[in-house]
């Protein structure tokens, strides 16, 4: 379906003002959609047997000290979306963290994963310098349950102790995806961990790394974050430095940007972390292979532009909805550090256009 340009909330000044703005701007959204998450952990596909609401809020409130303990900031940011949007702070986890809750939830209650258990599967990469006349390229699509595409957002934030970023995300969730003004990018494909727990959910972590003033300092972010559940992290900023982290609860492989491109998909790739790897559904795992194959074969080569990047999105990693997982492509950004531009697209970047967006107070 053809999509107008990303809707972009503006927020700014102390975490507190940030969160309040953010939560009366989209109250309705946030709610529908941190209830609905609720409503999925609840039917127990994501843990093995049906839940109680309860339950699920219970093990919620047990991961907000890990998340004020991580990052004050933060955390008083979204209490304040929360108590604005009139959600708890433990339905504000849930809807924002949800894929690295339910790992909690499955190390918690002793549940299994089930392999027909669908999830976001996002395609990632890292585009070097040298591969792209100079200035190289963040980019990833955003896939996720085809119902999450309307809650899709730009936060444009200012925040008064941190540097102004471009965030890529949902209403009620911090951040998932994003760039900061001074060319750090972060962005994420989910893995499914065996290992989780009580802990900090990802989206705490991607706004906390953005606070940071280089790939190095986002990393380490990353590497010392007492993580809930499993994601794969890749930074990469304006001097040319990139990491890709498959960040699991126990494990954390790091991998430095090379001569070649980094790209990553939704499994494992290194025997540390395909040892606490949940099982993922036939299907899934060879969606997952594909794409990882089709960017890597995408990207290597050089004179690689803004342009081509939008097409690899939109071509063969590009996920259309359909039975029975209803899986899709949600939107789909690209990043340029070096020269700090930030091309966002709400919906499938197939269909839909590509809109640059400026930093708050700049022109693109």
């Amino acid at each position: 379906m053809k999509r107008p340009p990303i809707r972009v909330l503006d927020v700014a000044g102390s975490p507190g003002e940030m969160g309040r703005q953010h939560g009366m701007q989209h109250a309705d959204e946030i709610r529908s959609y941190a209830e609905e998450r609720v409503r999925l952990v609840m039917t127990g596909t994501w843990s093995g047997g049906p839940l109680d609401r309860g339950t699920v809020l219970d093990l919620a409130d047990a991961c907000l000290p890990a998340h004020e303990s991580f990052s004050p900031t933060l955390h008083e940011e979204m209490l304040a979306m929360a108590g604005a949007a009139g959600i708890t702070p433990a339905e504000a986890i849930v809807g924002g963290g949800f894929t690295d809750f339910v790992d909690t939830v499955r190390a918690n209650l002793g549940g299994v994963h089930p392999p027909e258990t669908i999830e976001d599967d996002c395609t990632a990469f890292i585009v070097p310098d040298h591969r792209a006349d100079g200035a190289g390229f963040y980019g990833q699509t955003w896939d996720m349950h085809d119902s999450a595409t309307d809650y899709v957002v730009l936060l444009r934030t200012r925040p008064s102790d941190a540097p102004a970023s471009l965030v890529f995300t949902t209403t009620g969730c911090l951040g998932q995806i994003g760039m900061n003004e001074l060319g750090v990018c972060v962005g994420i494909n989910n893995l499914t961990a065996s290992d989780g727990g009580i802990g900090v959910t990802w989206p705490s972590v991607v706004r906390e790394a953005l606070h940071r003033e280089t790939a190095g300092e986002a990393r380490d972010v990353i590497l010392e974050a007492d993580l809930a559940g499993g994601h794969n992290f890749m930074v990469f900023d304006a001097e040319g430095e990139g990491y890709n982290i498959e960040a699991m609860p126990t494990v954390r492989p790091v991998t430095p940007l090379g001569d070649a491109a980094l790209s990553h998909t939704n499994h494992t790739t290194v025997a540390e972390t395909q040892a606490v790897e949940g099982v993922r559904a036939d299907a899934l795992q060879a969606s997952s292979h594909f794409r990882l194959e089709t960017a890597e074969t995408e990207l290597d080569r050089d004179g690689i532009t803004a342009g081509e990047l939008m097409t690899l999105t939109g071509g063969a990693v590009c996920q259309v909805s359909k039975e029975p997982s209803h899986i899709e492509s949600s939107g789909a950004t690209i990043m340029r550090p070096r020269t700090r531009e930030f091309w966002a697209c709400w919906g499938l970047p197939s269909e839909n256009d590509y809109q640059q967006i400026a930093f708050a107070g700049a022109t693109a």
